[in-house]
């Protein structure tokens, strides 16, 4: 074991809560002496942190599991996430899989991987660590560093919401937070590490605080977080409409460390769809609550996920969800046909809309999206054209970053600004992203 360094490839397919579980899992490798190297690299090791979120996501983990095969026949190969939680049988029977676990269980995948080269040798049968989510906790990870500018923390798990086109609450459980001084302690640790932005991010991350029956909730935490020392900035993962209320936004409008951008899941502007996919609001309550936003927080810009097809959506409810997306003015919309998730109910309704009529709505509502992005960039470049950016990457003598508000910006530059914050004067806008200036 010790004449020679062994490598490990994480693939990671879905959510942000994905990406932090894969950070902290290849950080429980390292610190055991495994290399952890790109996943295209012929590895020792291969773990695949799958989604199921929909059919596509459960096609594409089977896809990477069968590529790390044949990359490499003698790999250890290690499967995890969501796919492995509700259908770990169907995983298993691909052939060269060793290693199962769920997802209350995912840093035994670095143990597996640990165990693995001290013997070096697969077995016949894949092991399998998949346990019920029914009374899990929250599973105690950290990640202390981060591979730019960002770093994504965990703040919570599961989901309770049961939208009839979804089967993450089977995936992922109860809701589970992370104790408050917990998540303190990790953006601390972030921070004093160079980290400019921690993005909190969770499975239904407006739950946040739920189930620790101490009065702690989001609000709360963001306050907390606020008052971190040398804090860059904090963003917001995916939040339910639902949560952004007087009381809320009245909470968190004044903290300095809070991105004034939300990302909002919407999923349709029209209250008839909305009722039909359970969700917790309708489309009069989710505009409201971006009024409320754009009237209390300055510069505050919007993002969103729209699903378009839902079984029996009409023209007119379609109509109705273009004409939302207009007067809410979302800064980017990720448009989704909508797609039949085998074990929801969703899947099982009348009237499922064709693939012809799914594909048209979803090319109108992005060319739509795409439109207003555009006015969104030139009010921006009209009116607020001094902005702090957060520069991250640099191509070719351009630097990139992004503001507070999330539009992408990039200047010319004879050197990467990578992690820094400089003052930029926008120019002008191409529609997609914002040029300017460094001040």
């Amino acid at each position: 074991m010790q004449n020679r360094r062994y490598t490990a490839g994480i693939y990671t397919l879905g959510c942000k809560v994905n990406q932090y579980e894969s950070e902290a899992i290849a950080e429980a490798l390292a610190s055991g002496g495994i290399e952890v190297v790109s996943p295209s690299d012929a590895c020792d090791i291969y773990i695949i942190n799958t989604c199921t979120v929909t059919a596509e996501s459960d096609r594409k983990a089977r896809q990477f599991i069968r590529r790390a095969v044949m990359k490499n026949p003698n790999a250890y190969i290690i499967v995890t996430g969501c796919m492995a939680q509700v259908a770990h049988e169907k995983i298993a029977a691909i052939e060269g899989v060793d290693y199962i676990c769920g997802n209350s269980e995912k840093l035994s995948a670095a143990d597996a991987a640990l165990a693995f080269i001290k013997n070096a040798e697969k077995t016949d049968f894949p092991e399998i660590r998949v346990s019920s989510l029914d009374g899990a906790r929250f599973e105690q990870m950290k990640i202390k560093t981060f591979g730019r500018t960002r770093a994504y923390v965990k703040i919570e798990d599961g989901c309770e919401s049961r939208c009839t086109y979804c089967i993450i609450p089977s995936a992922r459980g109860k809701i589970r937070s992370k104790p408050l001084r917990d998540v303190i302690d990790e953006v601390s640790e972030l921070t004093r590490g160079g980290c400019r932005e921690v993005v909190l991010t969770g499975i239904e991350t407006a739950s946040y605080g739920r189930d620790l029956g101490d009065g702690t909730d989001l609000a709360g935490l963001l306050r907390e977080v606020d008052g971190i020392e040398g804090i860059g900035r904090v963003r917001l993962g995916s939040l339910d409409p639902s949560l952004i209320t007087p009381a809320f936004v009245e909470k968190i409008a004044p903290l300095r460390s809070l991105t004034p951008h939300f990302h909002l899941s919407l999923q349709s502007g029209s209250s008839r769809v909305l009722a039909l996919m359970r969700r917790k609001y309708n489309a009069d309550m989710a505009y409201g609550s971006i009024e409320l936003l754009k009237k209390s927080i300055p510069d505050v810009k919007l993002t969103t996920d729209v699903i378009v097809g839902f079984p029996s959506e009409t023209e007119e409810d379609f109509l109705e969800t273009v004409e939302f997306a207009k007067k809410a003015e979302f800064l980017m919309m990720h448009v989704f046909p909508y797609s039949p998730r085998a074990g929801t109910e969703a899947a099982k309704m009348k009237n499922q809309i064709s693939p012809d009529v799914k594909k048209r709505r979803a090319a109108e509502l992005s060319l739509t999206a795409k439109q207003i992005r555009e006015k969104v960039l030139e009010k921006a470049v009209a009116e607020t054209p001094c902005r702090l950016v957060l520069f991250e990457t640099y191509e070719n003598g351009v630097a990139f970053g992004h503001t507070p508000d999330f539009i992408e910006v990039a200047v010319k530059s004879d050197r990467s600004l990578h992690s820094e914050f400089h003052n930029v004067r926008l120019t002008h806008t191409d529609g997609n992203i914002c040029f300017g200036v460094l001040n």
